[in-house]
């Protein structure tokens, strides 16, 4: 069983938000994530991961209204 994590909750943002809040959402927390910025802790490279995966959705705007 699978569980669909909420890419609008993951990146902090509603969801009628526009382009430029979901892309400023996801580069505040690729930069708190990123993994040469926490010494490779595998915690944090797992959530720049999610983060990099809901902003790949959700910039498209044929993946984010399939989403």
């Amino acid at each position: 069983m699978t569980t669909q994590v909420d890419y609008y909750e993951l990146l902090g943002c509603s969801r009628d938000a526009d382009d430029g809040t979901i892309k400023s959402s996801y580069r505040r927390l690729a930069m708190k994530y990123h993994p040469d910025k926490n010494g490779g802790c595998k915690e944090h490279e797992a959530k720049f991961k999610a983060v990099s995966e809901a902003y790949d959705c959700l910039k498209d705007p044929q993946k984010r209204a399939a989403y």
